[in-house]
C-alpha cells in the first residue's frame, strides 16, 4: 500500500506541475514517461544492484577519511574547539562538538579537492559524460545539458559559468530548465558535509545523497518542461566544439582558489545558520504569546508540518509520521536543507521509520529554498544582465519546480523501497 501511495504521489506531482504550466496544451506524455523512467531506472540500478549497494556502503570510508583529515586541520588551527585534545577532562563528549569549528570546515577541504579534480580533468570528463547521456535520453540542447550535469559537481551558480557564452542565446524554457535543475540538486562541495551529519541516520549516507542529486536531474528537467514548455520543433541550443571550462594554472593554483571559494561558501553557511536559527526562535517567541493549540504551544515548526504534510504523504510517508516529516520539508523549503538534515539527525530514535527517514533524505536533497533562489537570481543576472527580466520572473516558478522535483525523487524512493 505504501508503494501505491508513492505511485499516486508521482501522478499528483506531475499533475500539479501541469496545472502550473504556462501552456498546458503542450503536455507530452512521452517526455514525462522518459523522465520518470530514468529516475526509477537509475534508482533501481544504484540501490538494488548488490555491487552498487556495496559501493554505497564503501563510500562511508571516504566520509570518515575526509572528516578525520579535516579534523586534523581544525584541531591544529583551533585546538580543542576544532576537535583536538582538550586541556581538561570532558564529562559529556556530545557537548564538546562545535559545529562551526569541526563539521563546517569540511566545505573548505571539499572545495579545494573539487578544484584540484577539475584541474586534473577528472570532473570535466565525468560532467561531459552525464551531459551526453542527458542530451540523448531527454533530448535537451548541449548547453543546458552541460550546465545541468555540472550542477551536481560545482553548484547552481558556478555551473552557468561553463556555458557563459551561450547564456544570452538560451530560450526562456532552457533558462528555466537550468534554474529548475540547479534548485533540484546540491553541489559536490557540500555532499560530504551533509553525509557527515546523516551518517548515523541512514547507511551509506554519502552515496544516498549523491544518488539523490543524480536522480533529481531528470525530475528537474521533466517538471521544467511541463511548467515552461519549449516551442514545438526547437532542437535546443547546442555547444560548438569543446566548450572552455573553468581552468587553473597549476595544481597549487587550483587548491588555493578552491580554498578561497570554499571560504566564501563557509562564511555564507555560517551567517545563514545564525540568522535563520535566530529568526525561527524569534517567530516562536512571538507565537508563544498565543494560547496553546490542541494541547501544545504553537510553533513555526508545527505550522510548517501542517502545510507540508500532504506533500510528504504523497511521497509515501505514513499518516502517523507525516507531521514530523512535514516539519522537516518545511524547514528545508523555508530555511535550508542543511538545517533540515540537522533536525532529521537529532530526532529521537523511532520518530521516523527507516523507510520514511530515507524518503526524507532524498526529498530534502536540493537547494530549493528562498535564500538559494535569491543567490541564483543574483548570480545569473550578473552573468547575463540582458536576461534579467526573464530570470527574475522565473525565480518563483523555479523554487516550486525544484521543490516538486525533489518530492518526485522522494516518491521514487518510496516506490522502490
Amino acid at each position: 500500500m505504501t508503494s501505491l501511495q508513492s505511485a499516486l504521489g508521482l501522478v499528483v506531482i506531475v499533475a500539479m506541475a501541469w496545472a502550473l504550466s504556462e501552456r498546458r496544451a503542450a503536455f507530452s506524455l512521452r517526455q514525462v514517461a522518459v523522465g520518470i523512467g530514468l529516475q526509477i531506472g537509475i534508482a533501481l540500478l544504484l540501490l538494488k544492484l548488490p555491487v552498487a549497494r556495496a559501493g554505497l556502503l564503501a563510500l562511508n570510508d571516504a566520509v570518515d577519511a575526509l572528516t578525520e583529515a579535516t579534523r586534523a586541520g581544525t584541531g591544529f588551527v583551533f585546538g580543542y574547539l576544532g576537535g583536538g585534545p582538550a586541556p581538561f577532562e570532558i564529562k559529556d563528549p556530545a557537548n564538546a562538538f562545535v559545529l562551526g569549528f569541526q563539521a563546517l570546515p569540511l566545505v573548505l577541504v571539499m572545495s579545494a579537492l573539487s578544484a584540484l579534480l577539475w584541474h586534473w580533468r577528472v570532473l570535466p570528463a565525468i560532467t561531459r559524460g552525464f551531459a551526453f547521456l542527458l542530451q540523448k535520453s531527454m533530448g535537451i540542447g548541449g548547453a543546458v545539458g552541460l550546465a545541468s550535469a555540472s550542477t551536481m559537481f560545482v553548484g547552481m551558480v558556478e555551473a552557468p559559468l561553463l556555458i557563459r557564452p551561450y547564456l544570452e542565446r538560451l530560450t526562456r524554457a532552457e533558462l528555466f530548465m537550468m534554474m529548475s535543475v540547479g534548485l533540484a540538486s546540491v553541489s559536490g562541495t557540500v555532499l560530504v558535509l551533509y553525509a557527515s551529519v546523516l551518517d548515523a541516520v541512514v547507511p551509506g549516507a554519502l552515496g544516498q545523497i549523491l544518488i539523490a542529486s543524480l536522480i533529481s536531474l531528470p525530475a528537474g528537467i521533466t517538471l521544467a518542461r511541463l511548467m515552461v514548455p519549449e516551442e514545438k520543433g526547437f532542437a535546443g541550443t547546442g555547444v560548438a566544439g569543446d566548450q572552455p571550462l573553468v581552468d587553473y594554472e597549476s595544481s597549487m593554483d587550483a587548491v588555493t582558489r578552491g580554498t578561497v571559494d570554499g571560504l566564501h561558501l563557509l562564511l555564507n553557511i555560517l551567517a545563514m545558520l545564525v540568522v535563520m536559527v535566530a529568526l525561527v526562535a524569534l517567530v516562536n517567541i512571538m507565537l508563544g504569546a498565543l494560547p496553546d493549540l490542541w494541547g501544545a504551544p504553537l510553533t513555526l515548526q508545527r505550522m510548517l508540518g501542517w502545510a507540508f504534510s500532504p506533500l510528504v504523504w504523497l511521497m509515501g510517508v505514513p499518516a502517523a509520521e507525516m507531521q514530523t516529516a512535514g516539519q522537516l520539508m518545511g524547514t528545508k523549503t523555508i530555511l535550508n536543507e542543511f538545517l533540515a538534515y540537522i533536525e532529521l539527525a537529532q530526532l529521537p530514535p523511532g520518530t521516523l521509520s527507516p523507510r520514511s527517514a530515507l524518503i526524507m533524505v532524498y526529498a530534502m536533497c536540493g537547494f530549493a529554498n528562498l535564500g538559494s533562489v535569491g543567490i541564483l537570481i543574483g548570480g545569473l543576472t550578473a552573468l547575463a544582465p540582458a536576461r534579467r527580466s526573464d530570470i527574475v520572473a522565473l525565480g518563483t516558478r523555479a523554487i516550486v519546480s525544484g521543490t516538486l522535483a525533489t518530492s518526485m525523487t522522494g516518491a521514487v524512493i518510496g516506490l522502490i523501497t
